[in-house]
């Protein structure tokens, strides 16, 4: 997740400019590949830990370009680069005097004759007694410990219960005061007037850098060094110690861009050394301790650049609960891709749940086909399908004159949102800058239905208003591309080719379309969620146990009845009777019939149903029926559709049954 939330920030970064001049935004990442457990994986695959990495690495691609994610260069934390810097960090801070050594008793395991790291020995918690928790710390109470502190601690190797030995270890003096000072400054300071960290992740900072009872230097100095054999950078002058994979894999984002510049012929040095050079992270909750304490005092002591802001994500749930295959809530990218699945759905779906917030992110298919059917078809990609067809037929592709001339209420309101919604890019705020969107795409397809472009095309008279209505339509929708793009990079990419632009920037908002511009004929930019894909998405949970039965039980003749509701939300529904004044054929739609009806508004309605194979429209004029008369009106290629007509019918279409209410009953009365 928090690569398709970077890349949202980071491509909208890339749309502006300063003071005329493209800002220079570059986006990197790396694999991060050391540490004991890809050694010991490599070890079972019967490969060498660069063998094993290589294939992870080659397995990156696939992923990464299929989500649309636009580093400029990925790199991995075993390349020359990431060495040379690491190094660099340990003999400035060596320098400093905040690297000592020490010997230290440590777990052993004796069956594998190898020192555990602290991520391959469990036991309980020191502090609040949780079991099965790594050496490091507690999933459950959040405390820091050493791996000795475990109470009845095994090796997960073995399962053999670990001895201690000692050995020589090197340490980062993380508990000296200018060290505290400093990352109580930078964990909980501002920058430019707002907290460097979200309100979560600073009240953990205070709480890891004060304790718990509020002690001045909570901070214990951290573990630098492993012993061999690991997987990893040796320490310069420490043959057989390796660095701590924490304390390199931070600084693979340095080297990923070190790389970068070496291949682009940019001056590393110069840059990082560029006082207007800003540094962002983003990551998830589950890595705080090194991103927020660690890597910055790090960075701080080695006189390097330490990062501006620190931005945390939480995790993505699968209806309310953690992923898990064994109960068919698990999500793989590549499946999802593989199915066929439209990348920039997800990258909607997700920027639409995302905030400046650490929340976990509720994924469920009901609320996924609902908000990329509705955002996405029906208010954002319907209105250059309704407009384009007639600048195209009837226009010779070239769009109206004066038409930006005259006082066009929706346009300017279009325009006056671009700060704001620029706002709540730059802070994150995806999710408030998407309902700011659709906002103000709802407010344009209000526009489409009150002028009726459709009507208008069966006037010979209103041929010029048909003109500008569309021009309107289409400037409309290049403002909603311009404010999406960052979200949907493929469709806007589709939208400047239809609409004959180069690459939309958002200073392009000031920018009209001009008179007479040519167009391309429109192509259909995106399809909608198909149930079936994500039912396909999920892994599907193992069947439980058949138990004997002497006899089958006969299946039900009926559809299982939905899920619970209460009287509530039954009540939200308001369903009323309707006369049906008069009822039609719809021309080039085999299951549907325009029913004109009365629910007592004093006014008809206009309401397509999927009835046509039941019944003669002649047949149900005069007729009273019932219908769910709160429904949002549903935008469809024949016209607005403004309720449903309730009907019944079985699992096996044995037939539709529209209901009737008993004599006496009168349009307009409720249904309770």
């Amino acid at each position: 997740m928090e690569y398709i939330q970077a890349d949202i920030w980071v491509r909208f970064q890339r749309m502006q400019k300063d003071d005329g001049k493209q800002r220079e935004v570059h986006f990197v990442g790396a694999d991060d590949v050391h540490g004991a457990p890809i050694m010991i994986a490599a070890e079972k695959a019967g490969k060498t830990p660069q063998e094993f990495v290589a294939e992870i690495a080659a397995g990156r691609k696939a992923p990464l370009n299929g989500f649309l994610i636009s580093f400029d260069n990925w790199h991995s934390t075993d390349g020359p680069e990431n060495y040379e810097l690491s190094r660099e960090i340990y003999r400035r801070l060596k320098a400093k005097g905040l690297i000592v050594s020490r010997t230290i008793e440590q777990f052993f395991d004796p069956v594998k004759e190898m020192f555990l790291p602290d991520r391959y020995i469990k036991g309980e918690c020191p502090k609040c007694g949780a079991k099965d928790q790594y050496g490091d710390t507690c999933e459950v109470c959040s405390t820091v410990y050493a791996p000795t502190e475990l109470k009845n601690p095994y090796s997960i190797l073995t399962g053999a219960t670990p001895v201690m030995k000692q050995s020589e270890h090197f340490f980062f003096r993380l508990s000296d005061p200018q060290c505290t000072e400093f990352l109580k400054e930078w964990t909980l300071g501002k920058v430019n007037g707002h907290p460097r960290l979200q309100p979560e992740v600073a009240n953990k900072a205070r709480e890891w850098l004060q304790g718990k009872d509020g002690e001045e230097n909570a901070l214990s100095d951290w573990d630098i060094s492993r012993d061999a054999p690991y997987f990893g950078i040796e320490i310069p002058d420490a043959p057989g110690k390796y660095f701590y994979v924490w304390l390199d894999a931070p600084v693979g984002y340095l080297a990923s861009l070190k790389n970068y510049f070496s291949k682009t012929g940019g001056d590393y040095d110069a840059f990082m050394a560029d006082p207007e050079t800003e540094q962002y992270h983003f990551i998830g909750k589950d890595i705080i301790y090194f991103h927020t304490l660690f890597w910055p005092a790090m960075l701080h002591f080695a006189d390097m650049r330490v990062p501006n802001n620190v931005y945390v994500h939480g995790f993505i749930t699968v209806g309310g609960e953690k992923m898990s295959k064994s109960r068919g809530t698990g999500i793989s990218p590549l499946r999802y891709l593989d199915i066929g699945m439209n990348p920039e759905w997800l990258r909607y779906y997700l920027a639409a749940k995302l905030s400046d917030r650490v929340e976990d992110l509720d994924f469920t298919g009901e609320d996924f086909i609902a908000r990329v059917n509705a955002d996405l078809i029906g208010k954002y990609v319907n209105i250059a399908s309704r407009a384009a067809g007639f600048i195209t037929k009837r226009f010779g592709g070239k769009l109206a004159a004066g038409w930006a001339l005259k006082d066009t209420p929706i346009l300017d309101n279009l325009r006056a949102a671009a700060p704001e919604i620029a706002e709540l890019y730059e802070a994150r705020e995806f999710g408030k800058a998407l309902r700011q969107i659709m906002h103000l795409a709802d407010e344009v397809n209000a526009y489409v239905d009150e002028h009726k472009p459709w009507v208008l095309a069966k006037d010979p008279e209103k041929t010029e208003e048909l003109h500008q209505v569309c021009t309107r339509l289409l400037e409309a929708f290049r403002l909603l591309t311009i404010y999406l793009k960052p979200v949907l990079p493929a469709v806007a990419e589709k939208v400047e080719g239809f609409l004959n632009l180069p690459s939309l920037e958002w200073s392009d908002v000031s920018k009209p379309l001009a008179d007479g511009h040519a167009i391309n004929p429109y192509e259909h930019l995106m399809q909608r969620v198909d149930d079936k894909m994500l039912e396909a998405l999920f892994d599907a949970p193992q069947p439980a146990a058949e138990t004997a039965s002497a006899e089958e039980k006969p299946e039900p003749a009926i559809e299982p009845l939905a899920d619970q509701i209460t009287i509530d939300d039954f009540a939200k529904v308001d369903m009323r009777i309707a006369k049906i004044v008069d009822c039609s054929l719809v021309e080039g739609a085999d299951k549907l019939l325009r029913l004109s009806v009365d629910v007592g508004e004093g006014k008809l309605r206009n309401i397509f149903a999927g009835i046509r194979s039941a019944y003669k429209p002649e047949d149900l004029v005069g007729k009273l029926t019932v219908v769910v008369a709160n429904l949002a009106p549903r935008k469809m290629k024949f016209g607005v559709s403004e309720g449903m007509v309730m009907a019944a019918s079985g699992k096996d279409d044995s037939g539709i049954y529209i209901l009737e209410p008993w004599p006496g009953a009168k349009p307009g009365m409720r249904l309770r």
